[in-house]
C-alpha cells in the first residue's frame, strides 16, 4: 500500500495540493518545493504514496523529528520519535476508512522499520477533523506548540500505545 515517492508523482501531488481541504491543512507544496524534496536521500526523510488497488490516493511523510535539518520538532525533541504527516489525495476518497489504513500502515512502517520510540503530528488546531481522527487513533494531545511559521496542536503515540490495526 505504500510507496516510496517519486518525482513521477509530482503531477498527482500538484492536482492534491490544490485541493481546499489539503489547502487548509497546511499541507500543501510548491512544485519547486517537491521537485527538491522527492530525490533527497537521506535516512532520517521518507516520501511515500499510498495506493489502493494500484491507484494514488494519498501521501505520507515520515522524518525522523530529532535528526531532520530543520529542527522543525525543536531542540528537545525525544530522540527516536518519527514525524508523521498524512493527507488523503482526492475528496472522493475522504470519509471512506482510506485515511485510517494509510495510518496503520504508516504507524506499522514507524514502529517496525524505523523502530520509532514515538510517532509525533502536527495538526493545525483549525483542522478539528484531523485532531478527532487522530485521537481515535490513540494519539494524546500533548499541547498547542508553535511549530515553524504556525501553531499546531502536537499529538504522541509511543510504541507501548501502539496497536496494530
Amino acid at each position: 500500500m505504500l510507496r516510496r515517492a517519486t518525482l513521477v508523482d509530482l503531477p498527482t501531488l500538484r492536482v492534491w495540493d490544490a485541493d481546499a481541504e489539503v489547502i487548509a491543512s497546511g499541507a500543501g507544496r510548491s512544485a519547486e518545493v517537491w521537485a527538491a524534496e522527492l530525490p533527497r536521500e537521506v535516512d532520517w526523510y521518507e516520501p511515500l504514496i499510498a495506493e489502493l488497488d494500484g491507484e494514488p490516493v494519498g501521501y505520507v511523510e515520515l522524518i525522523d523529528a530529532a535528526r531532520e535539518e530543520s529542527h522543525y520538532w525543536g531542540d528537545d525533541v525525544e530522540v527516536g520519535a518519527w514525524g508523521l504527516d498524512i493527507w488523503v489525495g482526492r475528496p472522493a476518497d475522504r470519509a471512506r476508512g482510506i485515511g485510517t489504513a494509510i495510518m496503520h500502515a504508516a504507524l506499522r512502517r514507524c514502529f517496525t522499520v524505523h523502530r520509532a520510540s514515538a510517532v509525533l503530528l502536527d495538526p493545525l488546531p483549525t483542522n478539528s477533523r484531523a485532531c478527532r481522527f487522530y485521537e481515535r487513533l490513540g494519539f494524546q494531545l500533548l499541547g498547542v506548540r508553535r511549530l515553524g511559521d504556525d501553531d499546531c496542536c502536537v499529538y504522541r503515540m509511543g510504541r507501548d500505545d501502539y496497536l496494530p490495526g
